[in-house]
């Protein structure tokens, strides 16, 4: 290892050994932020972050003044309905149809406390419908926070990379995982967290088919809700719309997070929407754990009710009256996010330019989309070797390893919290690294 790096090598070291950590490179995210957190504070120089997918921009006004003026009104002494605020559940039923062409009943419409929360009541719900067909299966590369879930509850899990099986290659594999008859439920996102790739409307619709035809439930994750930044998908009523597997079956249940779409995270309010069909049916299985065979009252009167009794009253009127100005046109929700797009445009040059490659860089035959993270890989050395010498360069990242990704060789780099005032410092450090490290 060089010592001649941006970052002092031996405060470095110093923190990874007071942090305990054994193996920097497969850390975990908040592992990872929290040895560069201890670097910056104790050297004073501050690191290009890309390890956390946060939001890079304000929150919306519109968001904070409806929560504001709801505090006021004094909702903050009262309890919200555990299935979300009548005004709420209106107008993510109207989003889902304006943005999505997606019908669905106010009454299927659920916030949640993030959609993290929503994830972690659908496993557990849809896992207890039928004895014998509780696995969830990923879609890899994923969030690696989903599978914790699973392991956290007890509930099997299997994955395959998808990026080998594009198009209709994605028909066979799937199926190959599905007619074993064991999984009650897939996940993805889309657009996909961490590598960028979007599924294609082929390739929804052989999601959708599968899983009709198994009785598997679709879980879709859409925390990057209209981020495929090469189609519009900012006006309401008009095409296009947020590709989704909602056009394809009625099993799913679909996540949509404020946190990005709206830079709201820190209120923790999301969006569960789960298909009329799904809601109403009926499994004898729920009874082994809830008061009621339907899947709607068993996730809401069940599961939701018991892991929380509902979500922050004052948020969901935030997102109430995010949710009314985009749905009435008044509120572009796509024109601020749109910097993610540019800024990973410029930043990716920046590292082909010094050796590195793109590990995901096609949607089938087209080329990806610039957005809210993307993928790099550096020849000759793997994801965990990686990041353990960007650390000294004052550049973090994670590794794809920890995604489920094949590609072992990546690293994950999010666009959000890096500032444009800052790539003058990530352009001298790639260029430090490629110098130390000559490629070929």
């Amino acid at each position: 290892m060089r010592k001649d790096t941006p970052i002092s090598y031996d405060e470095v070291q110093k923190q990874i050994k007071e942090l305990n950590l054994e193996d920097v490179g497969r850390a975990s995210i908040r592992e990872i932020k929290r040895l560069i957190d201890n670097v910056e504070e104790a050297t004073g120089d501050k690191y290009v972050r890309m390890e956390m997918g946060i939001p890079g921009l304000p929150a919306a006004e519109i968001g904070v003044e409806g929560e504001i003026e709801a505090l006021r009104s004094g909702v903050a002494a009262t309890y919200p309905d555990i299935d979300g605020i009548k005004p709420l559940k209106n107008e993510i039923a109207r989003f889902v149809k304006l943005f999505m062409n997606t019908d669905v009943s106010p009454r299927a419409c659920i916030p949640t406390v993030g959609s993290m929360q929503g994830s972690f009541a659908a496993f557990l719900t849809t896992s207890r419908m039928y004895p014998g067909k509780e696995t969830i299966l990923f879609l890899d590369p994923g969030f690696p926070v989903h599978k914790q879930q699973c392991r956290v509850l007890g509930i099997p899990h299997d994955s395959f990379d998808v990026y080998n099986y594009r198009g209709e290659k994605l028909r066979e594999k799937l199926e190959s995982h599905l007619k074993n008859g064991n999984v009650a439920g897939l996940l993805y996102s889309n657009p996909n967290n961490p590598s960028w790739i979007c599924f294609t409307e082929k390739e929804l619709k052989i999601i959708g088919e599968l899983a009709t035809k198994y009785n598997v439930t679709v879980m879709e994750d859409l925390a990057y809700f209209g981020m495929d930044f090469r189609q519009d998908f900012s006006k309401p009523g008009v095409p296009p719309y947020q590709p989704s597997v909602s056009q394809y079956t009625d099993n799913y249940i679909l996540f949509i997070s404020s946190s990005k779409l709206f830079s709201y995270a820190g209120q923790r309010v999301g969006m569960m929407i789960i298909s009329d069909k799904l809601f109403e049916t009926r499994a004898e299985g729920l009874c082994r754990y809830y008061n009621s065979d339907m899947f709607g009252r068993a996730m809401v009167f069940g599961t939701v009710y018991a892991l929380s009794a509902g979500t922050c009253h004052s948020a969901q009127y935030a997102l109430l009256a995010m949710l009314k100005a985009a749905n009435e046109g008044k509120f572009n929700f796509w024109e601020p996010v749109k910097e993610y797009g540019e800024k990973a445009k410029i930043m990716k040059k920046m590292f082909t330019d010094n050796g590195f490659k793109i590990v995901y860089d096609k949607d089938e035959d087209l080329p990806l989309a610039d957005g809210f993270f993307f993928t790099i890989s550096y020849p000759g050395m793997s994801g965990v070797e990686l990041i353990e010498k960007f650390v000294y360069y004052g550049i973090s990242a994670i590794s794809l390893a920890i995604t489920g990704s094949e590609r072992t060789e990546g690293l994950r780099a999010c666009v959000s919290l890096v500032s444009r005032d800052q790539f003058p410092d990530l352009e001298y450090r790639l260029k430090k690294f490629h110098e130390h490290y000559p490629v070929g």
